[in-house]
């Protein structure tokens, strides 16, 4: 139960800073391109938070080369939902982002999980 808490107020640190990146860099950028390198920026703080704070794991390069294995279903899913969300339905790019990320939370964990613990059962 700790470690789905942890997980969850670490998404919520995590989120922050993406949505905080994604603003910044879609004064620059087209929206897709600003959410791609947000979601990659804050992967690699996602990483560290989730060893140090919610796995209590040591981060190493193992985990961190498959670390962003955990969020390819998370980045397809908030990806889909970010073109569904602004070029279909035309609701608007800026809180796009934050729709689309709901549904992907829970397989992030059990996947993150299965990348940080190796050995412990999901």
């Amino acid at each position: 139960m700790r470690q789905i808490l942890t997980f969850a107020a670490v998404g919520v640190v995590n989120t922050a800073t993406y949505y905080c990146l994604y603003l910044l860099f879609l004064t620059a950028l087209h929206y897709l391109a600003a959410h791609i390198l947000a979601f990659l920026l804050s992967m690699i703080g996602s990483f560290f938070l989730n060893a140090r704070f919610t796995y209590r794991t040591r981060p190493t390069w193992r985990k961190f080369l498959l670390f962003p294995l955990t969020n390819v279903t998370n980045f397809l899913i908030t990806t889909a939902g970010v073109y569904v969300i602004v070029d279909l339905l035309h609701a608007g790019s800026r809180f796009a982002p934050l729709l689309a990320s709901a549904a992907a939370i829970p397989v992030t964990f059990v996947v993150s999980r299965r990348v940080m613990l190796p050995k412990a059962i999901a």
